[in-house]
């Protein structure tokens, strides 16, 4: 049997685990298995790797798709451009194993929005938290040709600003908002991103990379405004599914 699975803390809110559950069931993979390993330091990832012989790769979740990188041997040449990582490929030989990462959120992302986009689309657009899922959306926005702010709650880097410092001017400016933030996942479902919701217009683009619930606050405040709204779940699909072809690859 063939192991792989999902790292992070909690993992409550995901849907991983069932994704591939349905997968192997759909597809008549009857050598493999998905299990969820909510990990509550990064540093527990060798122990967990050695003491599962059977395990053959690894998803990362919030909060160490950054962290991890400091416990792999080899990264796929997209980290150093993206900065964090979300599957791990596990190799094994009859002693030791070699731990490479990937980002498989870059194709996922970069697949989900790009529909939403108008021909003419580039301008500027926000992204709302700086955890290791920012770090590919910002990669794919700048490729489409966006100029991109960060928001954060406690901005630290240049060019970064709070909430607070949102004005109508930025608002409008900004066509395109991403959540990256954990804000309004389950099960803190009443929570969204502060932003001021009453700037936003039809011609505005609401992304939320959470998919539990389907429709978080951030994306009904959106939609009220007639903005167009996604969910993360398209982006997750397509990501698990790079993930299974790098797990598969020789």
């Amino acid at each position: 049997m063939r192991v792989f699975g999902l790292i992070g803390f909690p993992l409550s809110h995901s849907f991983s685990g069932t994704y591939f559950a349905e997968k192997f069931k759909s597809e008549g993979i009857q050598d493999a298995r998905y299990d969820l390993y909510p990990i509550i330091s990064i540093s527990m990832l060798p122990d967990l790797v050695e003491k599962n012989n059977d395990l053959c790769g690894l998803n990362v979740t919030i909060p160490y798709k950054e962290q991890v990188i400091a416990y792999l041997d080899q990264t796929d040449e997209m980290i150093s451009m993206v900065g964090a990582v979300n599957t791990i490929k596990i190799i094994r030989n009859e002693r030791n194993f070699l731990l490479k990462g990937y980002n498989t959120d870059v194709y996922g992302f970069s697949s989900s929005i790009t529909p939403l986009l108008k021909q003419d689309q580039p301008g500027h657009a926000l992204i709302l938290g700086t955890g290791g899922a920012s770090r590919a959306v910002d990669w794919v926005l700048r490729n489409l040709g966006f100029e991109v702010t960060f928001v954060s709650r406690n901005p630290r880097k240049p060019g970064h600003i709070s909430y607070g410092m949102l004005t109508r001017q930025i608002i409008e400016d900004s066509k395109v908002i991403i959540n990256t933030s954990p804000a309004g996942m389950y099960p803190n479902i009443d929570a969204c991103p502060p932003i001021p919701y009453e700037y936003v217009t039809s011609e505005h683009i609401l992304f939320d990379l959470i998919y539990n619930p389907e429709e978080t606050l951030f994306m009904k405040k959106g939609l009220d405004r007639g903005a167009t709204i996604k969910n993360g779940l398209q982006m997750l699909y397509l990501q698990a599914e790079k993930s299974w072809e790098i797990w598969n690859s020789v």
